[in-house]
């Protein structure tokens, strides 16, 4: 079984960065594809990034590209979002997932069975 708990979110100005931390126990993340997906208030849950279990390999949502960078350390216990060059319309809770399926094309919320709680990221403008 894997939980996952993600951490790092908060209030920044357009332009700005923040970092996400996802963490898991049970077990590591080098035995899944780990993804972020994102929800903001009154929309549908939307995929953001995806890296595969060996960490050689990622895939990025079009809107946060060259902008977001996933990355896994390498014991596989937390896989991170660095998000750079805030917009506003970034503003969502974002959710780190955990599956067996590696693919470079968009994910959907059924392509992942494990998710944490979500932590919020508000960007102002």
């Amino acid at each position: 079984q894997v939980q996952l708990v993600e951490s790092g979110g908060g209030l920044v100005q357009a332009g700005g960065s923040l970092r996400l931390s996802c963490a898991t126990s049970g077990r590591t993340f080098s035995s899944y594809v780990t993804g972020w997906f994102r929800q903001a208030p009154g929309k549908e849950r939307e995929f953001v990034a995806a890296i595969r279990w060996s960490g050689d390999s990622t895939y990025y949502e079009d809107s946060v590209k060259g902008r977001f960078t996933i990355s896994r350390d390498n014991a596989g216990n937390t896989v991170d979002l660095q998000m750079i060059s805030l917009k506003p319309e970034d503003t969502a809770v974002y959710y780190c997932a955990a599956g067996r399926i590696w693919r470079t094309s968009k994910y959907g919320t059924s392509d992942y069975d494990y998710w944490g709680q979500g932590t919020r990221v508000t960007v102002s403008s």
